[in-house]
């Protein structure tokens, strides 16, 4: 079964592991939203019945049969398209190939093939890419039968389903399933000395990303080596600092490869996924003048969603006044409310303001990702928590909650044991971890807890 990944650790899986990712390709208007919907196990994408509506690549984490990968939806591949829009699109499909390690091709399964549809296959002939061949809106045997000219074009086997219904979902599930698991393993990458932190720097084009990184090489008594990363075209910068040293990831390597006519933030957000996946902290920067815009909050919001510990840089401040800078700091963390925790960072790369605050928040931020709190200390903090605040009552019955403990780190989790697991509310979900995060210092990271029913002794992991 595929399910949702939002909100799952994402080291409970596999740490430092890069999930493989899928791409969904085809012309406009053969149902590769709704397939991305269905695949992605919720409703995600845009899906009318129009060409052109996806005009984004859109991103979610996803599984079958628990296997991890990340999904990519596409836009309509439109080789004649004169519309600059369009051609836009183009040039983000054929990214999205390249930077893929899987593709599913679809076709209308109710219509001929398209040229569209033979340029799009020529294209994918080209990039070599493994690739799985749909053929969508079969809602029946017959259309099934009928759905199947993509042999025709050479295709090994062909996938009637209808996405919108579900049908022949499963056997797509299998094929899935078959082509990650034969998907060469990740090659090793060269690890750091342990207590290195390694730090994604991402955000949106022009924020300063690179200029950030070359300052922390350019001042005073810095050092820098330089070791290839696993990052298609990504380098890993080693800064040292005193007695500290540090990997850096620059995200903006993606705009040297290659030459993209088409918005670069469409481009940014797969490589920063690949960042993200490979460090421990996240630095979301921003340019102060424009604020926070919806592409930040979602790469903080990925970050969260793998559990690394996240800072936000607002860069630029020289080029505001004082109650310009005050406005736009106010601002970023009215936005950031959802995450209130996260610090928020004044920097300018241009004049190397703030950026030795950066390196000790990158310390502290490393620590408290790796932090463990023994048993005894967190069941006395508890107790106290509990006796100040006792959790809510359930159906006229109390909700205990006998002992809690530590069950991972990077990012802390924890599992607290109680006999109603499904009557923790929400809001006194979000009380503990505030309260854990308060005691312990765990700044800039998120804290998990699962709350887990009462069970027999040796059932809890250590």
């Amino acid at each position: 079964m595929r399910s949702p990944r939002e909100g799952l650790p994402a080291e409970d899986r596999a740490a430092r592991r890069q999930r493989p990712v899928v791409a969904i390709v085809g012309r406009p208007n053969v149902g590769k939203s709704t397939l991305f919907n269905r695949l992605a196990g919720r409703h995600l994408a845009i899906v009318e019945d129009e060409p052109g509506v996806t005009r984004d690549r859109h991103y979610a984490d996803a599984e079958v049969r628990g296997r991890p990968y990340v999904l990519v939806d596409t836009g309509g591949f439109d080789r004649g398209a004169e519309d600059p829009v369009m051609a836009g699109v183009r040039d983000q499909v054929r990214l999205a190939v390249a930077e893929a390690d899987l593709v599913v091709f679809v076709t209308d399964g109710t219509t001929a093939l398209t040229e569209n549809d033979h340029d799009a296959i020529r294209m994918l002939r080209r990039a070599a890419r493994p690739t799985l061949w749909v053929a969508n809106k079969a809602d029946s045997t017959a259309r099934a039968l009928e759905s199947l000219e993509l042999y025709q074009t050479g295709a090994d086997t062909v996938l009637p389903v209808s996405a919108l219904h579900g049908r022949g979902m499963a056997d797509l599930d299998a094929a899935l399933e078959a082509q990650l698991a034969a998907l060469p393993e990740p090659t090793p990458e060269e690890e750091p000395a342990e207590g290195v932190p390694r730090v994604a720097v991402v955000g949106r084009p022009n924020a300063g990303k690179s200029s950030l990184i070359n300052r922390l090489l350019g001042t005073g008594r810095l050092l820098v080596t330089e070791v290839p990363g696993t990052t298609r075209d990504a380098i890993d910068t080693v800064v040292v600092k005193g007695d500290r040293r540090y990997v850096f990831v620059d995200t903006a390597g993606v705009r040297r490869r290659r030459s993209v006519t088409a918005p670069v933030e469409m481009t940014s957000v797969l490589q920063a996924i690949r960042a993200m996946e490979r460090c421990d902290v996240v630095v979301v920067l921003a340019d102060i003048v424009g604020g926070l815009a919806e592409q930040d909050l979602r790469l903080v919001g990925l970050a969260l969603d793998r559990g690394r510990a996240v800072l936000v840089g607002m860069n630029k401040v020289d080029a505001v006044d004082a109650a310009g800078e005050r406005r736009a700091l106010a601002s970023a963390r009215e936005q950031l409310r959802f995450a209130s925790w996260i610090p928020v960072l004044r920097l300018s790369a241009k004049a190397g303001r703030g950026t030795g605050t950066l390196l000790s928040m990158v310390d502290r931020a490393f620590e408290a990702h790796g932090k463990r709190v023994t048993t005894g200390e967190v069941n006395r903090f508890f107790e106290e928590v509990v006796d100040k605040h006792p959790p809510p009552v359930h159906a006229s019955k109390a909700v205990r909650i006998y002992y809690i403990t530590q069950v991972g780190t990077r990012p802390p989790r924890f599992a607290a044991i109680t006999n109603f697991p499904d009557a923790v509310s929400p809001a006194y979900q979000r009380y503990v971890q505030n309260q854990l995060r308060e005691r312990f210092q765990f700044e800039a990271v998120p804290v998990r807890v699962s709350y887990r029913p009462k069970r027999r002794k040796g059932d809890l992991p250590e």
